[in-house]
């Protein structure tokens, strides 16, 4: 698998370099799997952002394009939109899901407070064409809503004299493989609570590695996997950073073994 993500940003440059996150898969600001309590974007208190992303991840079997972008204001509030592109190798078929997510900080900093900063936020996702989730057995074929409650945390000088962030998200979802596949199943159709993580180390200002891990739920009785990545970013500058991933996401619509490298580059007009 190889993923190639590249994402812009304007007007706002308040952040600490490397304290912004990237854009994750469902267009919210955070890891690349796993929303984060940052906004996204470089804003202060007193500045508007602005960003887009686009990202594909090519499997054996699939191949997922996303297209998005994101509003930050003060800080405080983000808005992002996406939409994603999954493609069915060798059989002409295309899923399209358009994805609105909306995140608020309720309290703190990742840096200056002493707790992490504490994020809620949802995800509103539609399937342009539901044939597939439906024949899959999805209870609902159309449209689901994903809410979680995030914690985000950057240490400073913490592990040997390196700083380090750790990110904690609670997910409350029914979607299956994000919702590609709808929402709800056989085996389930009750929102369950997934739980999601990051950690990384600091080793420069400019270099950082680290995991991420994502709960799933199986409610088609698929096999339907948690998702791993190991990751090393390099981030020059706020305008520009690159990362690299390995990522294990295990099966997807039946088919096993889905992992892969995972490239990520981001950057910010001013």
């Amino acid at each position: 698998m190889l993923a190639l993500s590249t994402s812009v940003a304007f007007a706002a440059d308040g952040k600490l370099i490397a304290t912004a996150g990237l854009s994750q898969i469902e267009g919210s600001g955070g890891g690349g799997i796993v929303p984060w309590a940052t906004i996204s974007g470089y804003d202060s208190r007193d500045q508007i952002s602005a960003g887009a992303v686009v990202t594909q991840v090519d499997v054996d079997d699939y191949r997922l394009t996303m297209l998005g972008a994101s509003l930050s204001f003060y800080d405080n509030i983000e808005v992002s939109i996406a939409q994603q592109r999954f493609e069915i190798k060798g059989a002409g078929i295309d899923i399209k899901q358009n994805i609105v997510g909306v995140k608020y900080r309720l309290y703190g900093d990742v840096v200056y407070s002493d707790w992490p900063q504490v994020s809620v936020g949802m995800q509103y996702k539609h399937l342009e064409d539901p044939a597939v989730a439906a024949s899959v057995g999805a209870e609902n074929s159309n449209s689901g809503t994903d809410f979680y409650v995030a914690a985000t945390k950057v240490h400073l000088g913490a592990l040997g004299g390196y700083n380090a962030v750790w990110n904690l998200t609670a997910r409350a979802t029914k979607a299956n493989e994000m919702g590609i596949l709808g929402f709800g199943g056989v085996k389930n159709d009750s929102y369950e609570l997934m739980l999601e993580a990051s950690a990384g180390i600091l080793f420069s200002r400019n270099i950082a590695v680290g995991i991420e891990y994502r709960q799933k739920p199986d409610n088609l009785g698929l096999g339907e996997d948690n998702w791993t990545d190991y990751f090393i970013s390099y981030i020059p500058s706020k305008d520009f950073n690159l990362t690299l991933a390995w990522a294990e996401l295990g099966t997807i619509a039946g088919a096993s073994g889905q992992s892969g490298l995972y490239l990520s580059l981001n950057g910010q007009l001013w």
